[in-house]
């Protein structure tokens, strides 16, 4: 990636992951079609899809609107959810000047908002930005990070959580945190449905309820690996965009370079143990050893490399 074209680098990847995100209700709501399709489009041992379109359409309100009321409630919830999830909680300037001064420095700097910035009381080394609007814009660093690394290095880290701010890096990633999570709910929920109920039903003789069971839990388990692969093509892109953006703020990506390894060396951090929070950190704590299209960051060895020939 070459230091010529970053802006015009950040229009596309945020156009290409706009049109992303507008793929996942789209999948929602193309997997419950299907799921009418193949449970009642078989009438007198011939396929007819006006019945089943019919049930489709009767159930549509109905699953917009739990999608929506789950969107809305983990959209406006997801500050609170992030801090238990990682055990985050607000850094006091006077508990510590030197990261409040990196911070509003680079902020007039680039003429940006001064976000929130909370601690995580881990010896580990990582960080993180979240939040939806400039009222919940946060840069979470951990107490590791800040003892550990010198202050051109955390500069240079905390330019980047400011770059995914900045270009709304973390909004997109919450949205599409959502989505994923509506697949991951139903899938984790037809399955205990499956195993805990099946006795049930067909001690009852109701062979049908197990059969919608299936059908639902292979289309949701089918939606959730699309969805997963869509989130994490989002999240791979913006890391070296994130990357690019500390170096164009700092002028200086060595600095970035030896912060990453240091980090590589040391980034677990024990709080967190979702995996959908831990793709939020420049280092994801939850993926060591996992490589290729299931991580949600691109190999740290292959950032620095860049970094270095900036």
């Amino acid at each position: 990636m070459k230091y010529v074209g970053i802006q015009k680098q950040k229009r596309v990847n945020n156009f290409k992951s706009t049109l992303l995100l507008m793929l996942f209700p789209c999948i929602i709501l193309l997997f419950v079609w299907i799921f009418f399709q193949v449970l009642y489009g078989q009438v007198d041992n011939s396929y007819d899809s006006n019945y089943a379109n019919i049930l489709f359409l009767e159930a549509l309100p109905w699953v917009i609107g739990v999608c929506l009321v789950w969107f809305l409630i983990a959209y406006f919830a997801n500050t609170t959810i992030i801090n238990l999830s990682t055990g985050s909680h607000p850094l006091n300037r006077r508990e510590n000047k030197r990261i409040y001064n990196l911070v509003e420095n680079l902020c007039i700097a680039n003429n940006m908002s001064m976000p929130k910035i909370n601690i995580i009381d881990d010896d580990s080394l990582n960080a993180f930005a979240s939040g939806i609007n400039k009222k919940t814009f946060t840069v979470t660093l951990s107490r590791g990070i800040i003892n550990k690394l010198n202050d051109h290095e955390l500069e240079a880290v905390i330019a980047h959580e400011l770059t995914h701010i900045r270009n709304r890096d973390v909004k997109l990633l919450i949205v599409s945190i959502i989505f994923v999570g509506i697949f991951s709910f139903l899938t984790q929920m037809l399955l205990r449905s499956l195993l805990y109920g099946g006795h049930r039903r067909n001690s009852n003789n109701k062979g049908g309820g197990t059969a919608a069971v299936i059908i639902a839990l292979v289309l949701a388990l089918i939606g959730y690996f699309i969805t997963i692969m869509m989130r994490f093509a989002i999240s791979r892109k913006r890391e070296y965009m994130a990357d690019a953006g500390s170096a164009e703020m700092t002028k200086n990506p060595l600095a970035l370079a030896s912060a990453l390894r240091k980090i590589s060396a040391d980034s677990r951090i024990e709080a967190v143990t979702q995996k959908d929070v831990a793709q939020l950190f420049i280092d994801n704590p939850l993926e060591k050893g996992i490589a290729g299209l299931f991580s949600t960051h691109p190999p740290i060895e292959k950032r620095i490399k860049i970094l270095e020939q900036f």
